[in-house]
């Protein structure tokens, strides 16, 4: 019998914000800015206004005026994230990050070293707690589903473990939308058949489900809402690649401004792709237009890059091959794909002086990130283009392009 452990850390965004501002203890923390801004997260006492993610900052604001709006700093929610997911890869091998702030671990092996699934789900609250200062609720379970679900049920700070033999008396009570892959379409459609709960639709003909949702949405909900979930805890999947995205807070169409927040975002999404010792092999880009429209463009590079600057020069030159004129931008996006691990490489790898050179001043840096954190050094055209400006930093208020997926 598999034991699984589905963490997620409570309220993240906010939390990293209310530890490191101990005077925010105690008040509506929103994280989230600008006027065009959507909020990315919100503390529990914010949440009692109404407030949450997703939820555009004006409509915010209007419920809780006197809530505390902080612009995201996603560079230091993934260093902590980094950390918290170092926890976890000290405990079993089986870790499955499905974003910043939560991952699925299977267990089932480690319980012979470490104890019991509970015992474990106890030891990674306390280390998360000790070491980051945050909080995160454990759902445990013999599947990913019902380990998931069960971690919501217990937030905020909580765990529970939900026996095998349970399963059914836990899962079907609940509401339809609580089950994976049940969106507010999707919830209509089962509310039209009368079914309101997950028991209701495991009573329900698997045809009647297929009829009215499709063949493989029918028949994926009534295996759920059986507790059948067979897919192991893999950590492959989400090393696929490795992105940021930034939302300006209001339009630019400055070439300058989008080729430094370009270099920003190489920067970010080069470090985390290092300290998971990968390279990659392609490059691409994201571009969002003032009226929504959206372009994407990549490149398959013939050697995997590790190297800030040697990605950044793909990053640019695919920038300036779309032309766009001082076209209004809303948003910009940097993702690194096709990764290999480092002991995979080629050995041409090295290309030369150059590579030679700025692989050893990228470890440099990196150690200095790993001691200071990562303002502690920023590339010299980032420096410049701030004074240009007044001192004022041409990154964005808002986070609304997402949190970087990994």
């Amino acid at each position: 019998m598999r034991k699984i452990l589905h963490v997620d850390m409570d309220a993240f965004f906010a939390s990293v914000e209310e530890r490191d501002n101990p005077e925010l203890a105690g008040k509506p923390v929103v994280v989230g800015a600008g006027v065009r801004g959507v909020v990315s997260a919100a503390n529990y006492l914010a949440r009692s206004y109404g407030i949450h993610s997703a939820m555009p900052v004006t409509q915010a604001r209007r419920l809780a005026p006197h809530a505390i709006f902080i612009p995201p700093r996603h560079e230091r929610y993934s260093e902590v994230s980094d950390r918290v997911m170092e926890i976890f890869d000290s405990i079993t091998p089986h870790v499955e990050p499905i974003s910043l702030d939560e991952a699925f671990l299977d267990v089932t092996g480690a319980q012979k070293l470490l104890g019991s699934a509970w015992d474990i789900g106890v030891e990674i609250r306390k280390r998360v707690e000790k070491e980051e200062g945050i909080t995160c609720s454990v759902g445990i379970a013999s599947t990913k589903f019902i380990a998931k679900l069960a971690s919501a049920y217990c937030k905020p700070n909580g765990i529970i473990e939900i026996p095998h033999e349970r399963t059914i008396e836990f899962l079907h009570p609940l509401p339809v939308g609580k089950m994976w892959g049940v969106g507010e379409k999707t919830e209509k459609e089962l509310f039209s058949l009368g079914l309101r709960t997950i028991g209701d639709i495991a009573n329900t003909p698997e045809l009647t489900l297929v009829r009215a949702l499709g063949k493989a949405n029918g028949h994926a909900l009534h295996q759920l809402a059986w507790g059948i979930d067979p897919r192991p805890v893999s950590g492959t999947e989400v090393d696929k690649s490795i992105s940021s995205a930034e939302t300006f807070s209001y339009d630019i169409d400055d070439e300058e401004i989008i080729l430094g927040e370009l270099l920003r975002l190489t920067n970010r999404s080069a470090y985390r792709m290092r300290r998971r010792e990968f390279a990659a092999g392609t490059i691409s880009i994201k571009v969002r237009f003032s009226d929504f429209r959206t372009i994407s463009k990549s490149k398959t590079v013939p050697i995997p890059l590790r190297n800030s600057a040697d990605i950044y020069e793909v990053v640019k030159a695919l920038y300036k091959s779309l032309r766009l004129d001082r076209a209004r931008i809303r948003l910009v996006s940097v993702g690194l794909e096709g990764l290999i691990e480092i002991n995979n490489l080629p050995e041409q790898m090295e290309l030369g002086a150059r590579e030679k050179g700025w692989s050893e001043a990228t470890e440099a840096i990196d150690q200095v990130f790993e001691k200071f954190g990562r303002n502690a050094l920023r590339p010299a055209r980032l420096v410049e283009q701030e004074k240009g400006r007044g001192g004022a930093k041409p990154r964005p208020q808002d986070g609304s392009g997402g949190p970087e997926k990994v």
